[in-house]
């Protein structure tokens, strides 16, 4: 399989590129270097620039849309992702498994670019890799990445510094805080690889989860996009094969698997000394799993939203 991600996603940034102003985003030409846009580090940007974000960390291969939803009696808006390649979109582009750290600077990397580094041992599992002439990179930070950042990269993926197209975007603006909840089938999928199913079982998906606030810095962003997603999030996969498989998988999914699931994300954060690689890897998940068999019929269910959390994590009296 050979999709070329960087070249779908280099198609959506030619449309942002051409009016970066219609997203209240910046467009910077980094000296000798790429093309750097920020989404919300120096700039307002807004829920088209997220949205706009969100779907090109999935190289354009999931559409992404603001849904009506509920919290308790509240209408809430929800972020909704649907994809016919979960696998590629989510997986091979959006998973932010790519540590940037260069200098004093330090982001996670989203974006089809993994794709060419394959510095994860996903990509090896998967078989997958892929060549591009352009490489395009989404990384969460609150500072912009310099000259050095994109040499790192461009070597990384064996293209000119030229030739790198970074988004970025802090937790704690409203692109940011929209881009991450737009991770719904992404942690179903990654929990799914983790726990040894085959992910190329699953043909399409859907996933919803509530928008937080947007949080006034970028700690509480990461607490809140975080319970957006394991007390929120509702997934419904699409899965090929054998029931037996499924319906021992599908409780091991959501976020209530997990010892650590029943306080806010901030607290096991903090618990864990700031260190995401001391929480359980099994609450990264969630809410409420349904796995439909296209082969059989049958329909398997696991978890549920945790209403009481999201309202404490969002300050909603």
């Amino acid at each position: 399989m050979n999709l070329q991600l960087n070249d779908l996603a280099s198609q959506l940034i030619e449309d942002i590129n051409e009016s970066p102003e219609d997203y209240r985003i910046g467009r910077h030409d980094v000296e000798n270097n790429g093309l750097l846009l920020d989404f919300g580090v120096a700039t307002e940007g807004g829920i088209e620039a997220g949205v706009a974000l969100a779907a090109i960390c999935m190289a354009g291969l999931a559409d992404v849309s603001v849904a009506p939803g509920m919290l308790g009696d509240l209408g809430w808006p929800h972020i909704a992702v649907e994809t016919d390649a979960p696998v590629a979109a989510c997986l091979f582009s959006q998973y932010a498994g790519w540590k940037i750290n260069v200098g004093k600077f330090f982001a996670m990397g989203s974006g089809p670019m993994r794709a060419v580094a394959a510095k994860e041992p996903l990509f090896d599992k998967l078989w997958y890799r892929e060549e591009a002439d352009q490489v395009v990179g989404v990384l969460e930070s609150s500072k912009l990445p310099d000259a050095e950042v994109f040499e790192y990269i461009a070597e990384a993926t064996d293209v000119e510094p030229e030739d790198v197209v970074l988004c970025v975007a802090p937790t704690s603006s409203m692109a940011g805080n929209l881009q991450v909840v737009a991770r719904s089938v992404e942690t179903a999928m990654h929990k799914l690889h983790e726990l040894g199913f085959d992910v190329n079982r699953v043909r399409s998906a859907y996933g919803t989860a509530p928008l937080p606030p947007v949080a006034n810095n970028d700690l509480e962003g990461i607490g809140r996009t975080n319970d957006a997603i394991l007390y929120g999030a509702r997934v419904t996969l699409w899965v090929m094969g054998d029931d037996e498989s499924i319906a021992e998988v599908v409780q091991r999914i959501p976020s209530m698997a997990s010892a650590s699931y029943g306080k806010p994300f901030l607290e096991i954060f903090e618990a864990a000394g700031r260190d995401f690689y001391k929480i359980d890897p099994q609450l990264f998940s969630p809410a409420q799993v349904i796995l439909q068999n296209v082969d059989t019929g049958r329909v398997h269910i696991a978890g549920k939203v945790n209403e009481a959390i999201l309202r404490k994590s969002f300050g909603i009296e």
